[in-house]
């Protein structure tokens, strides 16, 4: 790969992990949304699952655009893996604006309500977990915004280089189709 096709490779990855980004804030807002409400947890997730479709409908388009219609296997595979990373940095940021500036305890409340519930207390006394339950909620009052935040952005890079396998050797094309 010459300097300016690794630049360009960069530059398309770079607006693509921006519009990922903006993907998995709508999911994560989705979330934090649904707690309450299931209809918008519903669609968390499917945003969620939407994430390889939507970044092999981007690599399809700088392959197309681009690269003329050709990339290998290897070139699919960088783009993915910077896609995701472009992605989950912006998301981190995100995350942790919300966990410093908004949340105010919101997330840690509303799972307290969950386990405190008569529907919780019975489904943790049947497993016998109630123990561990508590401990973990100790544990997440204690949990800095920016943990969370880079918890998120270790696990999107990670998922990236997994999901980047399979969405390049798919999206991978040695001639042009006429």
């Amino acid at each position: 790969m010459t300097a300016p096709e690794y630049i360009q490779l960069k530059a398309y990855a770079r607006q693509d992990g921006f519009f990922l980004a903006l993907l998995w804030t709508a999911s994560f807002a989705c979330y934090i949304l649904g707690i309450t409400n299931q209809m918008l947890e519903m669609l968390a997730l499917g945003l969620a699952i939407t994430t390889p479709f939507f970044v092999a409908s981007r690599l399809r388009k700088f392959r197309d655009e681009g690269r003329e219609g050709q990339i290998s296997f290897g070139r699919g595979y960088a783009y993915t893996i910077f896609v995701f990373f472009y992605g989950a940095v912006l998301l981190a940021v995100v995350q942790f604006l919300y966990f410093a500036y908004v949340d105010n305890g919101y997330l840690l409340n509303a799972f307290s309500r969950m386990m405190s519930s008569e529907e919780g207390q019975q489904i943790i006394s049947q497993y016998g977990m109630s123990q561990m339950v508590e401990e973990g909620m100790a544990e997440m009052a204690q949990i800095r915004p920016i943990d969370y935040a880079l918890n998120i952005l270790t696990m999107n890079i990670f998922i990236g280089f997994i999901l980047g396998v399979p969405i390049g050797l798919v999206m991978q094309r040695s001639e042009v189709k006429r």
